[in-house]
């Protein structure tokens, strides 16, 4: 049988690995092996952070969005109920984007939300 030599294919493959792991500490960025252990790690961490990245964002948003409704004498939860009965539909990231950059604006978005909320 033939012996059968990788020639450029398996050349190709380690480069990339290796242009993968640039910047990685002493042998995970030099050799094979350990560059391809430490890529596979990093591609998984990469995965899994990406989407607990849109768990965090949502929860700093909830937690602007309560503090600002307690100035105005409101509290997460009647806010949201509040400009939902209201009619109102922005999003927790533009609300709280809202509240940290326009304070009159948030002020007349939580003046409407506890006017649709009171109690008849």
């Amino acid at each position: 049988m033939a012996r059968v030599k990788r020639g450029f294919k398996r050349a190709r493959r380690r480069k990339k690995i290796l242009r993968q792991a640039k910047g990685y500490f002493l042998t995970k960025s030099k050799l094979h092996r350990q560059a391809r252990l430490a890529v596979r790690r990093a591609m998984e961490f990469a995965f899994r952070h990406r989407r607990r990245k849109k768990r965090e964002f949502r929860s700093l948003w909830i937690v602007r969005l309560n503090a600002a409704a307690r100035e105005h004498d409101l509290n997460y939860a009647r806010l949201m109920d509040g400009l939902r009965q209201a009619g109102i539909e922005l999003d927790r990231k533009v609300l709280a984007d809202i509240a940290v950059r326009d304070p009159q604006g948030f002020a007349a978005l939580a003046a409407t939300a506890k006017q649709a909320s009171a109690p008849v």
